[in-house]
């Protein structure tokens, strides 16, 4: 496994982007595990990637309108065990913006695919959060990754039914045609409340530095433009037709208090996937990985240890 290249230079940017996008020299100047970041081109993109630890390769794929800073405190309580990856999916973050086209279920897997071909790496466990549980999916699907395990972090993999999903990929892909619609909401964003009342309808409880991470990047009309084009652009009724044949042992964990995926579509999927488990984290949302970081840091040690991917903790020793 070659190590994460050194930073390269950085590309020249569109004139529509050159302010639009997050800055490393200012939104990223104190980002999170920054000492652990790196520049990558691959796909056609310069990615943001962070690596730390040592041991089995972990992926970790944020969801939508996040970026690396979701794994804050989880991924050093994971690099203790593992060798963790974690990028900035495409367009958000720090990773360069793709053609609209590419902000896809499988444009993201596709690309995402291409970014572990070009740094050598085959990860032995996959876990993430909301859509990034999709995109992983998407890829053991297709035979892009083979990972012994597959964690679902509230993962957003079944399409939403009834009225609102009708409507929502329309809404959606309208917003992010126009140019006007993401420079206002990063307006509103920058509001003392906007962010916070946002975090709150998702049903989790962050901290102040949490929220202030959210708000630098919901501060970016560039970020949230590939956000709502991810949105729109987003289509899961293919692959929630063939989750009966993932492979992949896949782990469902559920916040109880989840606004933004219903925690019954756990038990849903889990009833798609023969061999699949769900662990429900009750009084959590959405972000239950970023409220408790050390109980799911927990669980996917615990099932490395089950499939021996880690050895087993002897007994009477501490974590």
């Amino acid at each position: 496994m070659r190590p994460i290249p050194t930073e390269l230079p950085a590309a020249a940017p569109r004139r529509a982007e050159l302010h639009a996008k997050p800055r490393w020299d200012h939104e990223g100047r104190d980002w999170p595990n920054r000492e652990s970041s790196r520049f990558v081109q691959a796909a056609g993109l310069r990615w943001h990637v962070q690596q730390m630890g040592r041991g089995p390769l972990l992926l970790l794929v944020h969801g939508t309108g996040a970026a690396t800073h979701s794994w804050r405190a989880l991924a050093p309580l994971l690099a203790e065990h593992f060798t963790v990856v974690a990028p900035d999916l495409p367009g958000h973050g720090f990773t360069e913006t793709p053609p609209a086209k590419r902000l896809s279920l499988d444009g993201m897997a596709e690309d995402l695919a291409g970014l572990l071909r070009v740094l050598d790496l085959a990860p032995v466990l996959v876990a993430g959060h909301s859509a990034g549980a999709a995109v992983l999916a998407r890829m053991c699907l297709d035979g892009a990754i083979a990972p012994d395990g597959l964690f679902g972090l509230n993962g957003a993999m079944l399409p939403i039914g009834g009225l609102a999903g009708r409507l929502m990929t329309p809404f959606a892909q309208l917003l992010a045609g126009s140019r006007v619609v993401p420079r206002l909401f990063a307006r509103f964003a920058s509001s003392d409340s906007f962010v916070e009342r946002m975090i709150a309808d998702t049903g989790s409880v962050l901290d102040p530095a949490g929220i202030e991470f959210y708000r630098r990047l919901t501060c970016s009309p560039g970020h949230v433009a590939s956000a709502l084009r991810m949105m729109g652009n987003w289509k899961l009724r293919p692959l929630a037709a063939e989750l009966p044949r993932l492979l992949t042992r896949l782990v469902l964990v559920s916040g109880g208090n989840d606004k933004t995926i219903a925690p019954h579509d756990a038990a849903r999927v889990h009833a798609l996937v023969p061999g699949s488990r769900v662990v429900t984290m009750p009084g959590l949302g959405h972000l239950a990985h970023e409220e408790r970081p050390h109980e799911v840091s927990d669980l996917i040690i615990e099932f490395a240890r089950h499939g021996g991917l880690l050895p087993p903790l002897l007994a009477g020793a501490a974590e």
